[in-house]
């Protein structure tokens, strides 16, 4: 099967759409599928096929480095245009996904990803027949949660297929240091690194050898006890969560499933997380869970899971169990399923 996987973002720039679009390529070609992405920006994995510049604009809480050249819209077609099927990320992201769902190309999936703010949801409302119109050029609509369904679930019936990982890259290898936590993210405010550092003197007051480890930041001064790690991907950042006891997982909202979430499960890492309905749906009883936005709150899970060994432990096994209903297998068959109706519906 060819399979054009199309990502609005840059590959520039780190997030959740591009490690999903990432991912789903390596495991199409390791399956013996010709699979490639299409996407604004330099980089992306090999093969990638660039539809020219992009520019970084705040979206849904974020920043979001997309295409606003409406050029792209004919050279995604082009890029598309010797596939059996486009599987399209975030269908209504100018210029990249909005212009493949509008283009004249091969069949069409569509993944939603985001939790759409109120003024999107609004303007969904709003262009009712229009985005009716758009959608309807969709075979198969995916989202990767009910969260992200929820905006778009009057279009079309929805399939769940959640964000995926190999599983066999995050199993705990080495030490894990007892009084070690972790934050890996973005450092944008919706990912709550402030609140964690706000919490942070009073964990160390309670257990005064905790550490803490950030990455995905370069802030060069916090609290004691933490050390800033800035950006690290593949075994430099697996590695980090093997050795973490706990990892935080902040998130003040926005969030539509939550990766890092995930990795942290599969990680056998004891997972503190904000108590959003997403995480709860994602991790089940295989987290904790603090008020959002609650500093003191959030302090004493994390205390908690410090001091007692025992229920830490329990905790990182529930987690990993949970895990395996996310990994590479589950996602990778929902996907080539949508993919062959999306196909067969062309015919």
């Amino acid at each position: 099967m060819k399979v054009a996987v199309i990502c609005p973002y840059a590959f520039d720039a780190s997030g959740g759409v591009q490690d999903q679009v990432t991912r789903i390529i390596g495991w199409l070609r390791e399956e013996g599928h010709q699979a490639w992405a299409v996407a604004p920006g330099e980089g992306g994995p090999e093969g990638t096929r660039s539809v020219g510049s992009f520019r970084s604009l705040p979206a849904n809480r974020s920043i979001a480095p997309i295409s606003v050249d409406p050029r792209a819209v004919r050279r995604v077609a082009n890029a598309v245009s010797d596939a059996e099927v486009v599987h399209i990320h975030e269908p209504f992201m100018p210029m990249v996904s909005l212009g493949a769902l509008l283009a004249d190309t091969p069949p069409k999936v569509g993944t939603f990803h985001a939790d759409p703010s109120r003024v999107v949801r609004s303007a969904y409302r709003a262009a009712g027949a229009l985005v009716d119109l758009a959608a309807k050029r969709l075979a198969v609509v995916t989202a990767v949660s009910a969260v992200a369904a929820s905006a778009v679930s009057r279009l079309h019936a929805i399939r769940i297929i959640p964000n995926g990982i190999d599983l066999d890259d995050y199993r705990p290898l080495g030490e894990r240091q007892a009084s070690r936590v972790m934050f890996l993210g973005r450092d944008e405010p919706r990912k709550g690194l402030d609140v964690l550092l706000q919490a942070w003197p009073l964990v160390r007051r309670a257990v005064p050898e905790a550490t803490l480890r950030v990455v995905g930041s370069a802030r060069d001064r916090g609290p004691d006890g933490v050390e800033f790690l800035g950006r690290l991907e593949g075994d430099e950042k697996r590695a980090e969560l093997a050795a973490a006891a706990v990892l935080s997982v902040p998130n003040l909202g926005g969030e539509s499933f939550g990766i890092v979430l995930l990795e942290g499960l599969a990680a056998g890492c004891a997972v503190v997380a904000s108590d959003l309905p997403v995480f709860r749906s994602v991790a089940g009883d295989g987290a904790a869970f603090a008020p959002v936005g609650d500093p003191p709150a959030l302090a004493s899970v994390i205390v908690e899971l410090l001091t007692d060994t025992t229920r830490r432990q329990a905790l990182a096994r529930r987690g990993m169990t949970r895990a395996r209903m996310f990994g590479r297998e589950v996602v990778l068959k929902a996907y080539l399923a949508a993919y062959r109706d999306a196909i067969a519906k062309s015919r």
